[in-house]
């Protein structure tokens, strides 16, 4: 279904992977080998500002203007020329007018005047300066010293006291926003609620964005049950689907739902057709493990060009990816394992990230939060592992993280309870209690 051109293929990227092993592959060269591969979706669309949030930019946003256009005052307050201050007494000044947002002051200010002047209002003339108005005064009239003087009312004339700003103070220089000519947003982008707004503020109704992504997914599994279904003994529902259908959601792609497909050769095909001539990417679950039925790797490995990884990961570590092709139709396809844990691991550490590179997004790395672990962990170098975890702040302000519990693959809620997977590097060993370990935390995770 890509619009991208051709593709170098799985051998070709193989061989400029570092390390690459197919029986034994570290979770960092699947990644790198992934995002050599995959295609880049070549469409754009011009969208209209409001649709635009999520939507990926195609081309860089350069500024036509100055933003602001003029210098302008940030408090509301007296506008006034840095020169005229004195040094270690206050100063005395005229007020000559006032200035209001939205408009141009045009009265003269002479030496020794300011100008009374209201938040975004353009600053007048030569003047550099605002002083806030609360904290000027009139000057004082014969009273008893105890009572303090009156606050400036805009008219006549206000003492500003010695030391309370500097040259330059509460001023907004034109452009220091964004300069005419300079990006603005780069391409890549990943709009977010700001970047609307910043692009409403140089006045553009509409924007450049790539198509949105197709992603076709399914399961495979006899004894798999779509939810309606009657359970049967030996059978599970399919809770992958809707797993995956939410974290896809999430990325903002369009969705093609093909349900449970069961063990069958010719339902798989049908299936991987329909999955290829509609999508850009095809991603199921199931059917790529060790002793499983060979059906589904024979189908792939018939319609195109498909690595099977044992990948050094825990959960996850059986894994398909490669190329299906159908009818002058092709689509990058995702062969995920059929426990639930292992679905979302595997989707988060190399799923993810190739979407949002097909989608035309520039890197987004995944964030990782450093936290003490509240109990030892026990870690064998040579394996990526992603444990659930718990993160709470602790009373000194540091993170703790400790265990959901039982870290089996199968076991779905303890996704559920956690907020986080701890991840425990490649070479990184058993960890002691105390000791700091990376989380990806699940909040804010696209």
């Amino acid at each position: 279904m890509s619009d991208a051109p051709a593709l170098p293929s799985l051998q070709d990227i193989a061989s400029c992977v570092a390390g690459y092993d197919p029986n034994a592959l570290s979770v960092e060269h699947a990644q790198q080998f992934i995002e050599r591969f995959v295609p880049r979706v070549g469409a754009v669309e011009q969208l209209a500002l409001r649709a635009a949030l999520g939507r990926v930019l195609a081309r860089d946003l350069v500024s036509h203007i100055d933003v602001p256009a003029n210098d302008n005052s940030a408090m509301d307050g007296y506008a006034l020329r840095s020169t005229d201050l004195k040094s270690g007494a206050p100063t005395v000044l005229r007020v000559a007018g006032t200035g209001l947002a939205g408009q141009q002051y045009e009265g003269k200010v002479a030496a020794g005047e300011c100008v009374r002047i209201m938040t975004g209002a353009v600053m007048p003339g030569d003047l550099d300066t605002v002083v806030p108005q609360e904290f000027v005064v009139l000057m004082p009239a014969a009273q008893d010293d105890s009572r303090p003087p009156p606050r400036s009312t805009g008219e006549g004339h206000i003492t500003v006291p010695a030391g309370i700003v500097r040259p330059g103070d509460n001023r907004r220089l034109a452009g220091e926003d964004l300069a005419r000519g300079e990006t603005a947003l780069a391409a890549g982008r990943v709009l977010r609620p700001a970047d609307i707004g910043l692009a409403a503020s140089l006045g553009r109704a509409e924007l450049p964005v790539h198509r949105r992504l197709r992603v076709a997914f399914f399961s495979t599994g006899d004894e798999l049950r779509s939810i309606g279904e009657p359970l049967d003994a030996g059978c599970v529902y399919d809770s992958n689907r809707y797993t995956i259908h939410a974290m896809l959601t999430r990325l903002g792609v369009e969705l093609l739902d093909l349900g449970v497909v069961r063990d069958d050769p010719g339902a798989l095909e049908a299936a991987f057709r329909s999955a290829c001539e509609n999508a850009d990417a095809v991603i199921t679950s199931g059917g790529v493990s060790v002793g499983e039925a060979d059906h589904t790797k024979q189908v792939m490995a018939r319609l195109g060009e498909v690595a099977f990884w044992r990948i050094a990961m825990r959960p996850g570590r059986p894994m398909a990816f490669g190329r299906i092709a159908s009818n002058g139709h092709t689509a990058v396809l995702f062969g995920l394992p059929g426990n639930p844990v292992a679905v979302m691991v595997t989707f988060y550490a190399f799923v993810r990230g190739a979407l949002l590179a097909m989608a035309g997004a520039a890197p987004i790395a995944l964030p990782l939060l450093r936290a003490r672990a509240a109990l030892a962990i026990r870690k064998k170098p040579g394996r990526t592992e992603y444990q659930r975890g718990i993160v709470t702040r602790a009373a000194d302000g540091d993170w703790d993280v400790a265990l959901t519990g039982a870290q089996g693959s199968g076991i779905l809620r303890s996704m559920s309870v956690a907020n986080g997977l701890v991840v425990l590097h490649h070479e990184q060993a058993s960890v002691a209690a105390g000791e700091h370990v990376d989380v990806l935390p699940f909040d804010g995770l696209l």
